[in-house]
């Protein structure tokens, strides 16, 4: 038996040409946003009234007024009509993890003639069925209203298509008893409360109020294949993932990968996304190899963080839709292949006051009181609900990726470098006398040295690690949203800021440094626990977290959990962030989501073992004992031994993959975790006889073929 289908895709790939060099000429970037109603379109198009109202939403955080909704709709419109635009949508995120729209038309008849309208209400509200969306009992199924609104802050965008073009307006989406169905209505309500808290605790230092911008950063890593592999791989096809796969003899054991050459046809991938992301005025900034072979990565500058959230959406779109047009596919599932790294997407975040990075230690005295502050509580919010981070990054997927071959483990911790750990370490016992720098270390009082932005090394097995003027959340998968855990993260430091505060508004000026230092210490003290600068992988490490009672949720189910605590539902409902019917319904959505995925997996597993994997191991059982047969009955002595081995390893293997064939159908019509029991057993048959039988009959692309032909 020949698998021809695998063969003819390794053949067709092998054909495709790299991309030729073009000539090239100077670099015009007058393309960028082009296809974004910014700033300066907004200027152009609306009239100045309008706009200046406007931007006082967007850039002062102003409550929007209605009364310009018809100017902008209009100005949108004929910006939109110029570019081609012959359909509108709100574009919203509803708890399904992707992006969601409903295209209208701008077209509507008049006295037998067509116009094109589009009023202040269409732009300020749409009214999708939200019966169909996943809500937790938010909804009932026959109540199908829902509403979204329009969100000023992220700008309407075109999408452009084969033939045409489609005017996209970010909105949140809500229920029509106001519950929030997405994940853009949350992220909101936590910049709001953690710009609120801000604001209160730099007051305690005496400074005038100023504008509280969140930042973000989010690395995308991916994988990319050839479509003609993808298409022979039906768990790839249904999953995102491979349930079957032996390990190559070599992948990314030689460390020849990151960031090693970039490949002519990955290149000319990699060129495109950017020309269509800067289009859209996301500043795509960097790419490059990642470790595992065929893995990538796109780095984008820092933005305010809605629209970070928004634009890395856009960024996975538009990274599958133009490796679908290079003969690609882009891969975003957190593991799809076992044995080498899977792809995360670290969330590089930090609070800006006005023109300062709190987060940025600085040359300042009075700055680096701020920045330590800052720094103490960010410490306490982590150690404090480090449970509630966990969730905000769980998945089906992300379960096989934290801990596993450079991604952090599910233990939440964080990382401070060994200088900022000194500094800490003598706050905690005192006034900081000394430091790995030159300098007197009394808070407010002395001049603090300046602590350099680089000043350690990274510890890439840390999930929350400070990398200079930012913390780095590793944790998120590369499918996630950043939504989830920018809302959490938001939250918990707002929070944090609060219990600052606190005890600060209560001290007397004259006693301020005093009092702030030994309020720093007793902070420190209460949290350290969570500060680890060691290896996260180790035993070691999961012994000592245990010590230290750091919770080590290792599943989706147990990280769930803590959504429905009642302390984490006041404290989430304190800060207008969720209700508790928001919360409960997060907890039923994600659990149920979690139970589908894990199904699709076994069934697939199930299909494909059965259908794909048994008849060519019975082919290959019935040649060997057909070949040691006639061998026997040839009265042959020589190579009698080799036969007699084949057919015993095919028959051993044909009647254990049976039995876990069995298993899995017994565990599909039971819990999850007897699911995934079944499928690894049953995932280490198969890959074992991979090994076993022939390769030109074996019938699913291989590991080495679809990582390494490309």
């Amino acid at each position: 038996m020949s698998n021809l289908n695998r063969i003819k895709a390794v053949n067709a790939v092998a054909e495709i040409c790299g991309a030729e060099p073009m000539p090239t000429g100077p670099v015009d970037l007058g393309y960028y946003a082009e296809d974004v109603f910014n700033i300066d379109v907004m200027r152009e198009y609306l009239s100045k009234s309008s706009c200046e109202k406007l931007l006082a939403t967007i850039t002062k955080g102003e409550p929007l007024d209605p009364d310009i909704a018809g100017d902008v709709a209009h100005a949108m419109k004929h910006w939109a009509l110029e570019r081609g635009a012959t359909h509108y949508t709100h574009w919203f995120q509803p708890l399904t993890g992707s992006t969601a729209e409903k295209h209208d038309a701008f077209l509507e008849p008049k006295d037998a003639k067509a116009i094109m309208t589009f009023s202040g209400k269409n732009l300020i509200v749409g009214e999708p069925d939200a019966s169909s969306f996943p809500s937790g009992g938010l909804r009932s199924t026959f109540e199908a209203r829902g509403y979204t609104a329009w969100d000023p802050t992220s700008p309407a965008f075109i999408k452009r298509h084969a033939n045409g073009a489609t005017l996209c307006i970010p909105t949140a989406f809500c229920s029509y008893t106001g519950e929030a169905l997405d994940k853009k209505t949350p992220l909101l309500r936590s910049m709001q409360a953690l710009s609120i808290s801000t604001k209160r605790l730099m007051k305690c230092f005496g400074l005038p109020e100023e504008r509280v911008t969140i930042t973000l950063g989010p690395e995308q890593e991916y994988f990319l294949i050839d479509k003609h592999f993808y298409l022979q791989r039906p768990d790839l096809l249904q999953t995102g993932r491979t349930v079957f796969g032996a390990p190559p003899p070599k992948h990314q054991q030689l460390e020849d990968h990151y960031f090693g050459s970039i490949k002519g046809r990955i290149l000319a991938f990699m060129t495109e996304v950017e020309q269509e992301l800067w289009k859209l005025g996301i500043p795509a900034k960097t790419r490059h190899n990642e470790v595992a072979p065929a893995q990538f990565e796109l780095a984008p500058m820092f933005e305010e963080l809605n629209l970070a959230c928004d634009h890395n959406m856009l960024v996975m779109e538009v990274l599958r839709q133009v490796a679908d047009r290079h003969g690609l596919v882009c891969l975003l599932h957190e593991k799809p292949f076992a044995g080498i790294n899977g792809s995360g997407k670290h969330n590089n975040w930090s609070v800006a006051y006005g023109k300062n990075n709190l987060l940025n230690p600085g040359n300042d005295p009075h700055q680096n009181a701020i920045f330590l502050t800052v720094l103490t509580a960010i410490i306490e919010a982590v150690n404090l609900h480090s449970d509630l981070l966990r969730a905000a990054v769980t998945g089906a997927g992300n379960d096989h990726r934290l801990g596993a071959n450079e991604a952090p483990p599910a233990i939440i911790s964080m990382y401070l470098g060994d200088q900022l750990a000194d500094v800490i370490d003598q706050l905690e016992k005192g006034a900081p006398t000394s430091s790995r720098h030159p300098g007197a270390m009394k808070i407010g009082a002395d001049t603090l040295p300046p602590l350099p932005r680089d000043a350690t090394d990274r510890n890439r097995t840390s999930p929350f690690a400070f990398t200079g003027n930012k913390f780095e959340f590793r944790a998120p998968g590369s499918s996630q949203s950043c939504s989830g855990p920018n809302t959490i993260l938001n939250t918990i430091v707002a929070e944090a800021f609060d219990r600052m505060s606190d005890v600060l508004e209560n001290l007397k000026k004259d006693e301020f440094n005093s009092g702030l230092q030994k309020h720093l210490q007793k902070v420190i003290r209460a949290n350290k626990r969570i500060i680890f600068n060691g290896d996260g992988y180790t035993e070691e490490w999961l012994k000592e977290a245990e010590k230290r009672g750091l919770p080590n949720a290792k599943t989706t189910m147990e990280a769930l959990r803590c959504l429905t605590a009642p302390e984490n539902i006041a404290m989430l409902e304190k800060y207008g962030v969720y209700n508790r019917r928001e919360l409960e319904s997060r907890f039923e959505v994600f659990l149920e989501e979690y139970h589908r995925r894990i199904r699709i997996e076994g069934e697939i597993a199930l299909e494909i073992a059965a259908s794909m994997i048994a008849p060519v191991v019975t082919a290959e059982y019935g040649k060997a004992a057909r070949a040691l047969a006639a061998a026997k009955e040839a009265g042959l002595t020589t190579g009698l031994a080799a036969l007699q081995k084949s057919a015993a390893g095919l028959g051993a293997g044909l009647d254990e993959l049976n039995a876990k064939l069995d298993a899995l159908r017994t565990a599909l019509g039971g819990l999850h975790e007897e699911i995934i029991a079944a499928m690894a057993e049953l995932r280490h048959t198969v890959d074992s006889l991979e090994r076993l039988v022939a390769d030109e009959c074996w019938p699913l692309p291989k590991y080495r073929e679809m990582l390494f032909v490309y």
